[in-house]
Order: structure tokens, then C-alpha cells, then sequence
């Protein structure tokens, strides 16, 4: 028995968490937010999907680093 999936559609200002909205911002630099907006994050592919985590950790890494750094300099 399959789950029926969702369909209500995706809307970005439903995003909470900054993880949410970083992850959206992903998708709109690789330009998959049209096809997110209209299938939700399901009609992604594997390939696709990678890429957005990669680049979230990535972005995640830098963000500390710079945290890291600015709590260096001021002390």
C-alpha cells in the first residue's frame, strides 16, 4: 500500500528553521525552485537532492568558520 502523497503545494513562507530557508536558497541558486514550488521537495532527484545537502554543509562549514574567527579577532 503506497502513501498518498500531499497536495497541498509548497509554499516558501511556510519555511521556519534556518535550515529550511538554507536549504530553499540552495535550490533557488541551482535554479530547482520552480520545480519545488510546483512538486515539493519529492520530485527531486537523487542526483539533485545531493547536490542541495552537499552545498548545505558546505555553506553550514563556512558559517562556523567565520563565527570561529570573529570570536578570535575580538578577544
Amino acid at each position: 500500500m503506497s502513501k498518498k502523497k500531499n497536495d497541498k503545494p509548497f509554499d516558501p513562507a511556510s519555511l521556519k528553521t534556518p535550515e529550511e530557508l538554507l536549504k530553499f536558497e540552495i535550490a533557488t541558486e541551482l535554479g530547482l525552485d520552480g520545480k519545488v514550488m510546483e512538486n515539493g521537495w519529492r520530485s527531486l532527484t537523487a542526483k539533485e537532492s545531493g547536490r542541495i545537502g552537499g552545498l548545505m554543509t558546505k555553506r553550514k562549514r563556512e558559517i562556523k568558520q567565520e563565527a570561529l574567527r570573529d570570536t578570535t579577532q575580538e578577544q
